[in-house]
Formats: structure tokens, C-alpha cells, sequence
């Protein structure tokens, strides 16, 4: 039994091997598999182009602005923990003998016993975030185009950071997060 099993377990590896090696000689992109075999100018060997890359923006840097955190006074329910305690009535057997002789013997005990739950209890206030924080900056001649000046993006505080420091009118070049500010 064992050897019918090795047997087969031998046949399954030699089709296997057999069919990776047919698969692998299109020629540089295997389509069945969708796997993609880059160029060495880091495009597709099948289709000649290039991935895709992020969408970066770049311009001349115009303006930057920061919008702090937005939050208001807000109340809610305020929910305590509220425990009973009690006890139950728990019974228990034994049985002792076999045939017609068998007994069973039942007592009874009393279980402390706790039950929580969380019920409301009047009101309390907290700080609810009306607007989360923005770090903007302003670019013109956007991605060269000379028509398209004063366009706002929404950047992370690393980019902020950098811009912020740069001289005005310098060039950017930086992912967004966001359109607008």
C-alpha cells in the first residue's frame, strides 16, 4: 500500500516538473500565469512600457498653510459599571453501586454568584474633533503647465516641513494626499 502511494506521489512530481518547464519558455513574460519579467529599463518585456508611478505633482511652491485640529465641546451619555451580586441554588449527585443495588445521592448548595453590566448614568463631556488637522501647500505652474497657478494640495507633515523651508518659488516635486485644502 505504502509503495502505490510513493509511486504515485513520484508520477505527480515528474508532470509537475514537466509542465513548469513548458510554462516558463515564452520567451520572457509568462501570460498564463500572470507573472510580469521586467525589462532592464524597468518596464514590461511584453508591452515595452513602464509601470505606473505614484502620482506626484511638482510647480514652483507659491504659499503653505496649516490648519490646526478643529474640536468642540460635545457631552454623551456617561456609562457605569454596575455589579449584583446573589446566590443560586446548585444541585449535585453521586452514584454508587451497579444493577439494583445502584443509589443515586443528590445535595444541594448555595453559589455566590456576580453580574456586572453597564448602565447609564447621566451625562459627560469630552472633545469631539470637528476638523482633524490639515498641512497644505500652494504650487503654480503645476507639472509645467504655465495656465494652471494657485493649485492647493493636501501633504503629509514631512512634505509641509520641507516645503515650509524651502525658498519661495523653488520647485517642488511631492506626492499628495489630497486636492484642496
Amino acid at each position: 500500500m505504502f509503495g502505490r502511494h510513493l509511486i504515485v506521489a513520484g508520477v505527480a512530481t515528474v508532470l509537475l516538473a514537466g509542465l513548469a518547464a513548458c510554462s516558463n519558455g515564452s520567451g520572457g513574460a509568462d501570460r498564463g500565469t500572470g507573472y510580469v519579467v521586467a525589462t532592464e529599463n524597468g518596464g514590461d518585456a511584453a508591452t515595452g512600457q513602464k509601470p505606473p508611478e505614484p502620482d506626484t505633482v511638482s510647480g514652483r511652491r507659491d504659499t503653505v498653510r496649516h490648519l490646526p485640529v478643529e474640536t468642540a465641546r460635545a457631552t454623551r451619555p456617561r456609562l457605569v459599571r454596575k455589579c449584583t451580586t446573589g446566590t443560586r441554588r446548585v444541585s449535585h449527585t453521586s452514584s454508587s453501586g451497579t444493577g439494583a443495588k445502584r443509589r443515586t445521592r443528590t445535595w444541594y448548595t448555595n453559589e455566590r454568584y456576580t453580574s456586572c453590566r453597564k448602565v447609564r448614568s447621566g451625562t459627560e463631556s469630552y472633545s469631539r474633533i470637528v476638523r482633524p488637522e490639515k498641512w497644505c501647500v500652494r504650487l503654480d505652474d503645476v507639472d509645467g503647465d504655465k495656465a494652471r497657478d494657485d493649485v492647493w494640495y493636501r501633504v503629509t507633515s514631512a512634505v509641509y516641513d520641507d516645503a515650509r523651508d524651502t525658498d519661495k518659488r523653488a520647485r517642488l516635486e511631492f506626492t499628495p494626499t489630497g486636492d484642496g485644502c
